[in-house]
């Protein structure tokens, strides 16, 4: 048998502000049909942060799981770089 893969994302982490709940940005790059200009288009995609471990500005990979609550289908895979923080 073969096993099914679930979606991964990488994007960057707007808020964190929720419990266990993170707001992730998703960007990807679509050409125009008719002009062929390549546009930038973005997802803000909500994600479950089991240990509260992420903040804002972290880089996450983000992969697609059973939906946990109303918005929440995407689980925190791992934290790929932190967001510097300035004192």
């Amino acid at each position: 048998m073969t096993e099914i893969s679930a979606r991964t994302e990488t994007g960057l982490v707007v808020s964190s502000k929720r419990d266990k709940t993170i707001t992730v940005m998703v960007e990807r790059k679509v050409k125009h049909p008719l002009y062929k200009k390549i546009l930038r288009r973005s997802s803000k995609i909500q994600a479950h942060d089991q240990d509260n471990v992420c903040s804002e500005g972290d880089l996450v990979t983000i992969q697609e799981s059973k939906p946990i609550s109303k918005t929440k289908s995407w689980a925190l895979l791992k934290v790929e770089k932190k967001a510097q923080e300035i004192k």
